[in-house]
């Protein structure tokens, strides 16, 4: 077994009991992202994917906590400790830390390298398009929201309510997406995706309106 499959192997056993919306095959599919776009931009692929095994597995913690922990700098403190416990080197330690502490759209720290920006992005595609629509509606349903409200009234709502709908975290978050994207290949991404999810709402709206 090498490195990275030992790395994945620790970092999958932080995922048990997950919910769906960042359950492991959500990092599966960062991966998948962070690969193609890695290739594209000529990243260190050896940097952006272990970052990417790591990066979310302090967000079962902050889920259980309702956000009272900031994932991506607990996940970085963490990510350390086990790359460490393998003798990997500090400077590529480093590295890694960044890109893990750095990929949350909500907290300040700043993706200054090539790899932490490709991960960012690469994290952000995953709430969008299909596989967004899938996840906004899943994390709905594990906080107990609604099915729907199509007049939902963002500035008299809250998170883990029974209003934050899948509608509301849209119009809340993740239209927002496409217009933080650090590559060009995550901004090309983004872009069709975002398109995808403006046109699956706008049809939702319309069946509930009985237009459709």
């Amino acid at each position: 077994m090498n490195l990275i499959e030992k790395i994945r192997k620790e970092a999958q056993d932080y995922f048990i009991g997950a919910n769906g919306c960042h359950a492991w095959d959500h990092t599966e599919r960062v991966i998948s992202n962070c690969l193609h776009i890695g290739k594209k931009e000529n990243a260190d692929l050896e940097i952006l994917e272990i970052a990417t095994i790591l990066h979310d597995i302090k967000k079962p913690e902050e889920m259980q906590l309702k956000g009272a922990i900031c994932h991506a700098v607990e996940a970085a403190k963490e990510s350390r400790k086990i790359l460490e416990k393998f003798s990997f080197p500090e400077e590529k330690i480093d590295k890694i830390c960044h890109c893990i502490e750095s990929h949350r759209n909500k907290n300040e720290i700043v993706p200054n390298s090539l790899e932490a920006k490709i991960l960012f992005d690469a994290d952000k595609l995953d709430s969008l398009g299909a596989i967004g629509v899938g996840r906004l509606f899943m994390f709905a349903s594990v906080i107990g929201a609604r099915l729907h409200n199509k007049d939902v009234d963002l500035e008299n709502t809250t998170e883990y309510s029974s209003e934050d709908t899948a509608y509301r975290e849209f119009l809340a978050a993740n239209i927002k997406l496409k217009d933080k994207m650090l590559t060009n290949e995550g901004k090309r991404m983004a872009q069709e995706r975002h398109d995808f999810m403006i046109s699956f709402f706008d049809r939702i709206n319309k069946e509930v309106d009985g237009e459709l």
